[in-house]
């Protein structure tokens, strides 16, 4: 895939070419990018139905853990902020950052914050600490340490992250969909997944998933515009029929039927239930510190290969791998840690599976309006948004990553071992170590390894050392005793 800027194309034609669409043409700088209203408007709406799931997981997550004092937040309350604080950010990254990101709840972060924080404080206590590692964020934005250490990456590495988050998603559509599932530990075997529930592919979910792949992919190789959602709405409607003839009795994380009361009101009850410093009380200003520190960490990398990714895939980067105007979408970024925590939805971050949207052809912010808008729409029709089941949304994750792969790793520079081999250990240990975070973080340190082992140290920038040397201490926190 070329990462020369996108040539600037005519205007699209809209029906009346009317001022309102003049104007949006123009702030979107939609037909600049070569893009159409239409494909916005898609983007958006396969945007979110890809990641619609974390309306119902994140509650999950948090919800089932209990705090020091054995409290638990309320599930119709995290539903809630999960979609206010989505729907707030992806607006504002769409309007501000004029970039096809949606953000939500980190996944990943919501469990640092479940099993690791709030076992040890109050929630509100833990939801502080997400705060202060948003404000840190902005403050590295502001400084430019953050554009810094981003412009640092070679490009190499930065096609490895956009592959690497395409082998991810593909796993994460393969596992939530049931296609593979991991195998419990009574097995007693070191084959961590199997085909199917069983080792086989059985069940209606498994063939809807199946139907659902084989026509995204065959829409694709068709090129027809609107794929990916033709593929979601087609297998929505699918697997409704099945649920309703077959009386299957679950779909995972959904349950695809039409909800006999689509209208929930939304509970706002846990916006703004924060103790910024509570928390330095209860576990000591060192232990508090390395909590910010690993939230922010997590926050800080999985949104820096998220973003690199995306704008790569949307050819939103120039010919060195760089997006012009990337200091206010970062800048976004960190302001949506902060919101997160102050909503008590957890840390929200930029989304993988806006690539999805990408697929669908959308360049620009006007498709996160789109998305934003859905969001706040699901706060008050939560049953609804939630019917797709991940057997019909997941194809689409599937279909993305392929796309993502064959773009990139062709430009990857294979006869140099010294960014080959960092770049294949990047790409591979996202999916393998199930971490946006750990892919990065282990690349960085081999490629600042095998360039001073290679006397070509020289050639490393110096937030590469800075950065490796950061994870390589992350990763002996547990030997230090500091975790």
């Amino acid at each position: 895939m070329s990462t020369s800027a996108p040539a600037k194309v005519p205007a699209p034609e809209e029906p009346g070419g009317s001022p309102a669409y003049g104007a949006l043409d123009r702030y979107f700088r939609i037909s600049e990018r070569g893009s159409t209203l239409a494909r916005e408007v898609r983007g958006g709406f396969a945007t979110f139905f890809a990641m619609a799931y974390i309306i119902v997981l994140n509650p999950i997550i948090l919800g089932s853990a209990k705090d020091m004092y054995g409290h638990q937040l309320d599930n119709g309350q995290l539903v809630t902020a999960t979609c206010v604080t989505a729907a707030f950010t992806t607006l504002l990254m769409g309007v501000v950052g004029n970039v096809p990101i949606a953000l939500a709840a980190g996944l990943g972060v919501n469990s640092v914050v479940a099993l690791q924080l709030a076992p040890r404080m109050s929630w509100a206590d833990a939801m502080g600490m997400v705060v202060l590692a948003g404000l840190v964020v902005m403050l590295l934005v502001a400084t430019g340490l953050r554009e810094r250490v981003m412009n640092a990456v070679p490009f190499g590495l930065r096609k490895a992250i956009s592959i690497g988050i395409g082998l991810f998603i593909m796993l994460i559509g393969l596992v939530d969909s049931g296609f593979v599932t991991r195998i419990p530990d009574l097995a007693h075997t070191t084959v961590p997944l199997q085909l199917g529930g069983d080792g086989h592919l059985n069940g209606w979910p498994v063939l809807v998933f199946i139907l659902g792949a084989l026509l995204t992919l065959a829409l694709i190789v068709r090129k027809v515009p609107g794929a990916i959602l033709i593929s979601i709405v087609a297998m929505t409607v699918l697997a409704v029929i099945i649920n309703a003839v077959a009386k299957v009795p679950t779909w995972g994380l959904t349950t695809p039927e039409w909800p006999g009361n689509p209208v929930a009101t939304p509970d706002f009850g846990l916006l703004g239930e924060v103790s910024l410093f509570g928390g330095f009380g209860k576990v000591g200003v060192l232990t508090g510190v390395l909590f910010v520190f690993t939230v922010l960490l997590s926050c800080f990398f999985d949104a820096m290969g998220t973003i690199m990714g995306v704008s790569d895939e949307a050819k939103l980067t120039d010919a060195q791998g760089q997006m012009p105007g990337i200091n206010k979408v970062l800048f976004v970024d960190g302001i949506a840690v902060a919101a997160g925590g102050a909503s008590s939805s957890s840390a929200t971050t930029a989304f993988v599976e806006s690539t999805a949207g990408v697929g669908e052809g959308a360049r620009t912010g006007f498709a996160n309006l789109v998305t934003g808008g859905l969001f706040t729409v699901a706060l008050f029709l939560t049953p609804v948004a939630t019917m797709v089941p991940s057997q019909a949304a997941t194809p689409a994750l599937l279909a993305v990553g392929f796309l993502i792969l064959a773009n990139s790793v062709k430009e990857i520079d294979w006869a140099d071992y010294t960014i080959a081999i960092p770049a294949f250990i990047t790409m591979v240990m996202m999916p393998f170590t199930y971490s946006i975070t750990n892919g990065i973080g282990m690349g960085f340190i081999t490629f600042a390894v095998l360039r001073l082992a290679a006397g070509r140290g020289r050639e490393v920038p110096v937030p590469m050392y800075v950065v490796a040397a950061v994870f390589g201490f992350y990763y002996l926190m547990p030997a230090l005793g500091l975790t």
